[in-house]
């Protein structure tokens, strides 16, 4: 891809405010940006990010770990992130480890399609001008009608499909609400519910039994992510119920968890999120397993950034995550304009180049 070398990689930590809490304890996003220089000259862009905890473990991990040990390596990011992992293997294969790693990754894929003159998705190569998005919040801690009213938002904007928090203590309650909420999308419109790894084996196959009623289109994280042998049991169970698919990958970290849950039957939607997964370089290698076994795979939150990926994907039909006031440049996070639209639920890029994901 060039023959240049890093020269030198800096971070620094942001906190971003929600204008939308996502709970009590989250009012703001952590953002580490990034910035890239090389040999010849190229620079480039990216940043890791972390909605809560540890976005000082990961500055820490750039500073320390990752930016001495990137300088002189090649500015390929497809040679330089294997190598990097496993530099960074003893301190943990995913987690604060690959979440750091995606500061580097996407610098580097900034800087090349910078020296390409190109958005990144025309540099991977792009298969699609749109790609579906579906409105999603956090929003279990909403009373009833300002749940159903977010509802009314999204088909008013041009949603086909929404995805709501579950998890009440009370599967009653949990039904009063998507019966809320299926009465305002219609029968037609896809409703995905996300249990954010609040259940266990049993009480989830009790309660979609139960939620069975609104047609969920997926159920998302039933149990803890790591839990394969659960889940495993669980298809199996829904498979000869309801027939609900399970949707995993926001809390996967490697492309190897991704193949294990795929190969095991464990779900059948893979929703890896660019950043934990490491950046680019990885989640294109997790898309082609995913493609491998014929999965879905819907790339979780960072429109901006997983939009641009979406287009690129072999899979059919991939759908993009656009959290309510939640994007970066919904927060007038960046210094200048988004690099992609979001519009009567149908996502686009705008002129950039690069990632084209600057922060102020």
């Amino acid at each position: 891809m060039t023959d240049a070398v890093i020269r030198s990689l800096t971070a620094r930590l942001r906190r971003i405010p929600l204008d939308r809490p996502w709970g009590a304890d989250v009012r703001a996003i952590g953002v580490i940006d990034t910035h890239v220089v090389l040999s010849d000259g190229g620079e480039g862009w990216g940043f890791s990010w972390t909605p809560q905890i540890g976005a000082e473990a990961v500055l820490a991990m750039i500073e320390h770990e990752i930016a001495p040990a990137a300088v002189g390596r090649t500015a390929d990011p497809e040679q330089t992130w294997p190598a990097l992992w496993e530099h960074l293997h003893e301190a943990g294969g995913g987690g604060i480890t690959t979440i750091a790693l995606a500061g580097l990754d996407l610098a580097l894929w900034d800087a090349a399609a910078r020296r390409a003159d190109l958005p990144v998705s025309r540099m991977l190569g792009r298969r699609r001008d749109t790609v579906r998005s579906y409105g999603s919040g956090v929003n279990l801690h909403y009373p009833l009608d300002e749940l159903a009213a977010q509802i009314r938002r999204w088909v008013d904007a041009g949603f086909d499909a929404v995805k709501v928090k579950v998890g009440k203590p009370d599967v009653a309650e949990d039904l009063e609400r998507m019966r809320a909420v299926r009465d305002v999308l219609g029968p037609d419109r896809a409703l995905m519910i996300d249990a954010n790894q609040r259940w266990d084996l049993d009480r989830a196959t009790r309660h979609l039994e139960v939620l069975a009623e609104v047609a969920p289109a997926w159920i998302e994280e039933p149990l803890r992510a790591d839990d394969l042998a659960g889940h495993i049991e669980l298809s199996r169970r829904l498979a000869a119920s309801s027939g609900i698919p399970i949707a995993v990958g926001e809390n996967l970290h490697t492309a190897f968890r991704f193949d294990d849950v795929l190969r095991a039957g464990a779900a059948q939607i893979v929703q890896p999120n660019v950043v934990r997964v490491g950046g680019i370089t990885p989640f294109r290698r997790i898309a082609a397993i995913a493609a491998d076994h014929g999965a879905a795979l819907h790339p979780h939150l960072l429109p901006e950034l997983s939009g641009q990926l979406a287009l690129t994907l072999e899979t059919v039909d991939p759908l993009v995550e656009d959290v309510e006031d939640a994007g970066f440049g919904q927060l007038g996070a960046l210094d200048g304009p988004s690099p992609v639209r979001i519009a009567d639920g149908v996502l686009r890029e705008t002129d950039h180049v690069g990632l084209g994901i600057r922060f102020r």
